[in-house]
C-alpha cells in the first residue's frame, strides 16, 4: 500500500511538472492558442536586438564602467558607488544600478559584457512586465503591441544596451506600476505597499526622476480604488512611509557616515548626499540654477540645455529618440477617457488609462519645461507609457470596431502618426530615403481603411496588421539601427550617424562620443575631463581641471588583456587640462578659447570616446592630500 502511494505521488508530481511545462509553452487555458508563442517570439526578439553585438559598445560610459571596476575590488566602493577603489570620490547619482552591474562583474569578471548585459536583461524584463500590466486590464492583445512598442522605441533600444542609470530606473518603475495595477483590483494594501518600495529603488537608481510619477500614481488609487475614502488615505500614508523607508536607508547611511571615512560625494558642493539630492539632481534640474555644473549654475542662467517648451519633446534633440508613437498616444489617451466619462469610479479600465496617462503626461512635462540639465536619453522614461496607451486604444478600437467614434480615434492616431514619422524621417534625408515615403502612403492608407471598415469588403485582421507595420516601421528602423551601432561617451543618442545629435550647451558634445568642438583627437588620445569641487580642490593642492584617459593604444591593449591590467592606467594618464597629445597639431587660438570656455565638469563627463574605465593615479604624496582634504572637509 506504501509503495502504491509512493507511486501515486510521484506520478502526480510528474504531471504537474509537465502541466507546469505545458502552461510555460502554451500558456493559461483560457487564452487563446496564439498568446503564448506571441509572447515568448516577443521576449525572444527584444533579448535579441537588446544582446546581439552588445560588446561593440565596449565600455559605453566609462565614468559608470570605472565605478564598477571599483566595485569588484572595494565592498566599500560598491556601497556608496565610488568612482575609484580607494574610495576618493563617488559618481553623482545614487549606486543602484551600479550594484546590479557590480554583482555581475564580481561573478563574471569586469568586462563589457558583464557590465552592458544587465541592462539588456533588464529591457527584456520590463517588456515582460508591461505586458503583464496591461494584459490583466486590457487582454493579451493590448499586452504584446504595448510590449512591442516599448521594445522598439529608439531610445529604449539605446538605453538597454548602455550603463547609464536609466535602464534599471524604467524597469522599476513599470514594476511599479504593476503592482499598482494589482492593487487597485482589491484595494491591497500589500501591494501598495510594494509600488512604494519598488519607487524607493528607483530613488536609489535616480533620485528626483523617479518621484515623477508618485503624484498620478497617488492620484489614480485615491480616487478608483475600491475601498473607503478614510482607508484609501491610511493605505496611501503608509505606502509613503515604504518609499521614505525603502529610499532613505541609503541616504541616511551616508548622510551619518563620518565624512572622513567616506568618500567624497560626486555631483556636490559641499560634500553632502542632501545637496546632492536637493541641488544637483533635485530642484536645480527645474530651475536652472544648479551650482557647479557645466554652464548653467547660477542665478539667472537658466535654459542652457536647450530650448524648453510644450513642443520640446518633438525637437531636433528629443523627437526621434521617443516622439514617434507620441501623438498617437495623446489621441488615445483624450479618446479612452473620453469614452469612459460615464463609467463607475472604481472602474478598472478607466484607472489604467488614468495610470498611464498620468505618467506620460507628468514626465513629458517636467522634461519639456526644466531649464537645468535635461538630455534626450532621459525619455526613455516615457517609452512605457506610450507604448501601454498605445496598446491600450488599439485593443479598443478592435473591441469596438463597430463604432465610428472608436474607429475615428484610431484612424486619426495612425494618421498623425505616419505622418510625424514622415517628418522624423526627413531629418536624415540620405537615411533609407524611401522609407518616408513607403511609411506615409501606407499608413495614410491603413488610416482610410481603419475609418471605414465596414463599407470596405477588406478582412478586419489584415487592416489591423497593415496600421501596425506602418506605424512601427520607421521607429523599428530607428532601434534596428541604433542597437546596430556602437555607442560611448557620456550623452549617447539613437539613431542613424546622420540624424540630429544633442549638442548640449554651447555645441560641447561631439558625434558618437568623439571629441567636443575645441578638444583635439588628432594624437590619437581618448581622454576625460573633470573638475573637482572648489573646496575639494583648494585642500588637496589638485588642480580644478583634470584629464584622465588612455592612450588609444594602450585601451587597444587593454581591452584584450586582463580585467586587472584593463584598468591600468598609462604613466601619462593626468594632465591638468585638455590639451592636444604628442603628434597632434596645435589647436588654433579660437579652438583654444572655445576648449577653455566650454570645460566639463564632473558631473557631465562629456567623453571623447574612452574605451576603458579608468583609476585615477595618485602622486606619491597622495595619500598625504587625501586626508588632508577629507579632514578638512567634513
Amino acid at each position: 500500500m506504501t509503495a502504491t502511494t509512493e507511486t501515486y505521488v510521484q506520478a502526480q508530481a510528474h504531471l504537474g511538472s509537465r502541466s507546469r511545462v505545458r502552461q510555460l509553452a502554451l500558456g493559461r487555458a483560457e487564452d487563446a492558442p496564439w498568446v503564448r508563442p506571441a509572447l515568448l517570439a516577443l521576449l525572444l526578439g527584444t533579448a535579441l536586438l537588446y544582446l546581439v553585438g552588445l560588446s561593440a559598445s565596449g565600455w559605453a560610459n566609462g565614468f559608470y564602467s570605472a565605478a564598477v571596476q571599483a566595485a569588484t575590488k572595494s565592498w566599500k566602493a560598491f556601497f556608496f558607488g565610488s568612482f575609484d577603489s580607494s574610495n576618493f570620490i563617488t559618481v553623482d547619482k545614487p549606486p543602484a544600478s551600479l550594484w546590479v552591474m557590480d554583482l555581475s562583474a564580481r561573478l563574471f569578471g569586469v568586462n563589457s559584457w558583464s557590465i552592458l548585459a544587465p541592462q539588456a536583461l533588464e529591457g527584456v524584463a520590463a517588456v515582460g512586465l508591461l505586458y503583464a500590466t496591461v494584459r490583466r486590464r486590457f487582454g493579451a492583445g493590448a499586452g504584446l503591441l504595448a510590449g512591442l512598442v516599448l521594445a522598439l522605441t529608439p531610445v529604449a533600444a539605446l538605453m538597454f544596451r548602455f550603463n547609464n542609470p536609466d535602464a534599471l530606473l524604467t524597469l522599476v518603475l513599470v514594476a511599479a506600476a504593476y503592482a499598482l495595477t494589482r492593487a487597485l483590483e482589491r484595494a491591497s494594501t500589500r501591494w501598495l505597499l510594494f509600488v512604494g518600495a519598488l519607487v524607493g529603488l528607483a530613488f536609489l537608481t535616480k533620485m528626483l526622476q523617479a518621484l515623477l510619477v508618485v503624484p498620478g500614481f497617488a492620484l489614480v488609487y485615491f480616487v478608483a480604488a475600491p475601498a473607503s475614502l478614510r482607508r484609501r488615505v491610511g493605505q496611501l500614508l503608509a505606502a509613503g512611509v515604504a518609499l521614505v523607508v525603502s529610499a532613505g536607508w541609503w541616504v541616511a547611511a551616508v548622510a551619518l557616515w563620518p565624512a572622513a571615512s567616506r568618500p567624497y560625494i560626486g555631483g556636490s558642493q559641499d560634500n553632502s548626499i542632501l545637496s546632492l539630492i536637493f541641488g544637483y539632481n533635485g530642484f536645480g534640474r527645474l530651475t536652472g540654477n544648479e551650482t557647479g555644473s557645466v554652464i548653467g549654475g547660477g542665478a539667472g542662467r537658466t535654459g542652457d540645455w536647450g530650448p524648453t517648451g510644450i513642443t520640446r519633446l518633438f525637437g531636433a534633440e528629443m523627437g526621434t529618440q521617443i516622439s514617434w508613437l507620441l501623438p498617437a498616444a495623446l489621441v488615445f489617451l483624450a479618446a479612452l477617457l473620453w469614452a469612459s466619462r460615464s463609467a463607475p469610479r472604481t472602474d478598472g479600465r478607466r484607472a489604467g488609462v488614468l495610470l498611464w496617462g498620468t505618467w506620460l503626461v507628468v514626465t513629458g512635462l517636467v522634461l519639456s519645461y526644466a531649464k537645468g540639465i535635461i538630455h534626450p536619453y532621459y525619455t526613455v522614461a516615457l517609452a512605457p507609457a506610450i507604448g501601454a496607451l498605445v496598446g491600450i486604444g488599439a485593443s479598443w478600437w478592435w473591441r469596438r470596431r463597430g463604432e465610428s467614434g472608436p474607429r475615428l480615434a484610431a484612424a486619426g492616431a495612425l494618421a498623425a502618426t505616419v505622418i510625424w514619422a514622415f517628418v522624423l524621417l526627413e531629418r536624415t534625408p540620405d537615411w533609407l530615403p524611401w522609407l518616408r515615403l513607403l511609411v506615409l502612403v501606407a499608413g495614410l492608407g491603413a488610416a482610410v481603411a481603419v475609418a471605414a471598415l465596414p463599407a470596405l469588403r477588406i478582412r478586419a485582421d489584415a487592416v489591423a496588421a497593415a496600421a501596425i507595420v506602418a506605424a512601427l516601421a520607421a521607429p523599428a528602423a530607428y532601434a534596428f539601427e541604433t542597437a546596430s551601432t556602437a555607442h560611448t561617451g557620456a550623452i549617447p543618442a539613437a539613431g542613424p550617424a546622420g540624424a540630429s545629435r544633442p549638442g548640449g550647451p554651447r555645441g560641447f558634445r561631439g558625434q558618437r562620443g568623439t571629441a567636443a568642438p575645441g578638444f583635439s583627437t588628432a594624437g590619437r588620445r581618448r581622454a576625460r575631463v573633470v573638475r573637482l569641487p572648489a573646496a575639494l580642490a583648494a585642500t588637496s593642492g589638485l588642480p580644478r581641471e583634470v584629464e584622465v584617459g588612455l592612450p588609444e593604444q594602450e585601451a587597444a591593449s587593454a581591452a584584450s588583456s586582463t580585467p586587472a591590467r584593463r584598468a591600468r592606467p598609462s604613466s601619462r594618464s593626468c594632465r591638468r587640462t585638455p590639451t592636444t597629445t604628442r603628434g597632434s597639431p596645435r589647436p588654433s587660438a579660437r579652438t583654444a578659447r572655445r576648449a577653455s570656455s566650454s570645460r566639463p565638469t564632473s558631473r557631465s563627463w562629456r567623453s571623447a570616446g574612452s574605451t576603458a574605465p579608468i583609476r585615477r593615479r595618485r602622486s606619491r604624496s597622495s595619500s598625504a592630500w587625501s586626508r588632508r582634504a577629507r579632514s578638512t572637509t567634513s
